[in-house]
């Protein structure tokens, strides 16, 4: 069977797909590493343990009965940024994105460029700006900044431990990184004039390929655009995406309308289609915050921890809650709900309210009808009822493509790989209606 090997890597799980001509998924593994600390003891990545793994899983596809790899992929994670020294050798930690930014260091770029948050439709983030971790290298760890040669987006590590080419690719600059001026299609002049391009590769297009050995390679993408792609190449009619995991991201590629600072001020910001095409999205954290509520709802209740994913939409404790008084559940005490079902119908109420909030922000004034919901929230009832009632005059569907940011890898080399056609039917959707009773 002829098919397309990817690495889909996350914060939490790292996965290995094959992927048959039809988009089916026909063979998968998952794993998930325990991180290890920076010199500072944050938090991180193990790249060696993650570099392991990533070669393991090669060696592996060779070995397996039954399929013809054709071609490989890589999607991952953004705002990661691997070191590579003049021996092609990782030099530095694959430090967080979450990793504090020092304020002296914020301030010293601020007084020097002042805010570039629209030009490179980047809100401020410190470390979430990709550009900005490597500009404390700079200044912070000069000896370590000399002795690297290429800082490559993590997609293209992976990709690089293929090939051995360092390269660059635009949905992985072009996502909140403050690298990318969206105006003049180039890096941006702070960059340039930091001397950062020395250490930047050149791009390569996300849609091409290099032959190496018996495989077609991509070059990897950022795992949000990733996820697009599968719904760019489905459907026409205008739609805004919300892609939920750790961030729940709304993605409205039909929005052409310049951000905003109050827009960049509220987290809204450009992302880049594989094609180059700018998409106006939006950001809360909510997937954190649930993973952090339900822990606390299981301690309080005394239940297993994923009790929540056998609590069904009830319109009554919806009614019994409604309207909703704005809160943040952190801050709410358990002692007020009666039951772990009507606290955790209050949490996702909580998180709606914010996440009605940024949908607006990119839907406002845009002919979009239909909003699809990708990943872990499409599965959940209690999020789909609420955001079916928060949107009453959209269409809003779970709308799951099995592993959207693989199979939007797959897509996007798909001339190189894939003698058959696009197929017709890869998102399977479910409408959501608000029950007008409510």
């Amino acid at each position: 069977m002829n098919c397309i090997a990817i690495l889909d890597i996350g914060k939490t799980n790292k996965k290995l797909f094959l992927i048959d001509e039809h988009y089916r998924i026909v063979w998968e593994r998952g794993e998930s590493f325990p991180e290890t600390t920076d010199e500072d003891g944050d938090a991180c990545e193990d790249v060696a343990l993650l570099t392991r793994w990533v070669k393991e899983s090669l060696k592996e596809l060779t070995q397996l009965p039954g399929f013809t790899v054709k071609a490989l992929n890589f999607s991952t994670y953004g705002a990661s940024l691997v070191y590579l020294d003049y021996q092609g050798q990782v030099a530095a930690p694959l430090y967080n994105y979450l990793k504090p930014y020092p304020e002296t260091l914020q301030q010293q770029f601020q007084d020097s460029y002042g805010s570039l948050s629209w030009e490179t439709a980047s809100p401020a983030l410190g470390s979430l700006n990709a550009g900005l971790q490597l500009y404390r290298l700079k200044y912070l760890q000069p000896s370590l900044y000399a002795k690297v040669q290429y800082a490559l987006h993590l997609p293209q590590y992976i990709s690089y431990l293929v090939t051995g080419r360092p390269l660059a690719d635009i949905t992985s600059v072009g996502c909140h990184t403050m690298l990318w001026d969206f105006t003049a299609q180039d890096y941006h002049h702070w960059v340039k004039k930091e001397g950062l391009t020395d250490k930047l590769p050149p791009f390569f297009p996300c849609n091409e390929t290099m032959e190496t050995g018996d495989y077609q390679v991509g070059a990897g993408l950022h795992d949000s655009s990733s996820a697009l792609i599968p719904y760019l190449t489905s459907f026409s009619e205008p739609f805004v995406l919300i892609s939920t995991g750790t961030w729940c991201i709304t993605l409205n590629p039909f929005n052409k309308q310049p951000l905003t600072v109050a827009e960049l001020e509220q987290d809204c910001l450009c992302y880049l289609t594989y094609e180059g095409n700018p998409v106006k999205a939006a950001r809360i954290f909510a997937g954190n915050e649930h993973e952090q509520q339900v822990r606390r709802l299981a301690e309080y209740y005394q239940t297993p921890v994923n009790y929540y994913q056998q609590v069904a939409f009830d319109p009554a404790i919806f009614a019994l809650l409604h309207p909703v008084d704005i809160s943040r559940f952190a801050d709410r005490s358990l002692n007020d709900f009666a039951s772990y079902e009507i606290a955790y119908h209050r949490l996702m109420m909580d998180i709606m309210e914010q996440q009605k909030h940024s949908t607006e922000l990119v839907t406002t004034g845009t002919p979009v009808k239909r909003i699809f919901v990708d990943g872990g929230f499409g599965r959940n009832p209690v999020y789909m009822h609420l955001l079916a009632a928060a949107f009453p005059r959209m269409e809003v569907y779970a709308a799951s493509v099995a592993q959207a940011t693989a199979i939007g890898a797959a897509l996007a080399i798909h001339q190189h790989w894939n003698p058959q056609p696009l197929p017709g039917d890869l998102v399977e959707m479910r409408l959501y209606t608000h029950n007008k009773t409510i």
